[in-house]
C-alpha cells in the first residue's frame, strides 16, 4: 500500500512544485516519514529528488550561470557535508522526553523534533509573503550557499533559502532556474553520498522498487506540471499544502509518527 501512496504523492507533489511555492522535498519528506524512520525517509526522498533534478538538469542545465555556481554552489556542497554528518550523528540519540496520552507512551527523539521544526519553518517561509519577498545582495551568495547546503544536508529542504539568495544575483529567469537546478543536484549528490554510509543498515536495498516507482512518478509529475501548470498560482492550494505540512510536522515532533 505504501508504494501506491508514496508514488501518488510524488506525482502530485512534482506537479504542485510548479505553482504551489513548495519544493518536492518539502512535500514528500513528511509522506515518507509516515512509513519509514526519519533518516531513511530523508534519504529516500533525497534519491527521488536527485533523479527528478537530473531530469530537469537535462532540460535546462546548460543555461546555468558559472560564476554563481562557483560562489554559491561550492559553499553549498561543503555545507551539505556538514549538515548530512549532523543528521547521521543525531539519529541514535536518546529521546528528549516521553509522555503518556490516551494510555499510550510516546517518545520524542531529537532527530524527529529538529526535523519537525525545520519542516514547519520552511513551510512558513514558502507561505508567508514576507519570506517570499526576502532577498539578499549578490555579495551574500557564499553565505546563502552555506545556509542552503547545510539545511539541505540536514533535512533535505533547501529551496526557500536558495531562492532568497539567488533571486538578486542578476540572473535571467532561465539562468535562475537552471542555476538552482544545478546547485540542488550537486547538494543532493553530496548528501546522498554521506547518507550512503547508513543505507544498508536502514534497509534501502529493501525499498528499491518503491524508490523507482516514486522517482518515475515524480518525473512524470514534473513533466506534466512544466507543460500545463507552471504559470498557475493557487493561493488556496498553497495554504492547504502548508497547513497539512505543519500538522504532519507537529505530529512528528510530538512523537506521534
Amino acid at each position: 500500500m505504501e508504494i501506491v501512496i508514496i508514488s501518488l504523492s510524488a506525482f502530485l507533489a512534482a506537479i504542485l512544485t510548479f505553482f504551489s511555492g513548495f519544493g518536492l522535498g518539502t512535500i514528500l519528506t513528511p509522506v515518507f516519514m509516515i512509513f519509514f524512520p526519519v533518516d531513511l525517509a530523508i534519504a529516500l526522498t533525497g534519491i527521488v529528488h536527485f533523479f527528478n533534478n537530473i531530469f530537469k538538469l537535462l532540460l535546462v542545465g546548460k543555461k546555468a550561470d558559472k560564476d554563481v555556481l562557483l560562489r554559491f554552489g561550492v559553499p553549498a556542497v561543503f555545507a551539505a557535508i556538514a549538515g548530512s554528518w549532523l543528521l547521521l550523528n543525531i539519529i541514535d540519540l536518546e529521546p528528549l522526553f516521553t509522555y503518556t496520552m490516551f494510555d499510550k507512551t510516546f517518545e520524542v527523539y531529537p532527530v524527529k523534533f529538529i526535523i519537525s521544526i525545520l519542516l514547519i519553518c520552511f513551510a512558513c517561509m514558502d507561505l508567508i509573503p514576507y519570506f517570499s519577498k526576502l532577498q539578499f545582495g549578490r555579495e551574500k551568495l557564499p553565505v546563502g550557499g552555506i545556509l542552503s547546503g547545510f539545511f539541505g544536508g540536514l533535512s533535505g529542504n533547501q529551496g526557500a533559502l536558495r531562492s532568497a539568495f539567488l533571486i538578486r544575483a542578476g540572473l535571467s529567469k532561465e539562468a535562475f532556474i537552471a542555476t538552482a537546478v544545478v546547485v540542488s543536484t550537486f547538494v543532493d549528490f553530496t548528501r546522498l553520498s554521506i547518507y550512503a554510509t547508513r543505507f544498508n543498515k536502514a534497509g534501502l536495498s529493501e525499498n528499491l522498487a518503491l524508490v523507482t516507482a516514486a522517482t518515475l512518478s515524480a518525473i512524470a509529475g514534473a513533466y506534466i506540471g512544466n507543460k500545463l501548470l507552471k504559470k498557475v498560482t493557487l493561493k488556496f492550494l498553497q495554504v492547504t499544502v502548508a497547513t497539512m505540512l505543519i500538522v504532519i510536522s507537529l505530529a512528528l515532533g510530538a512523537g506521534l509518527i
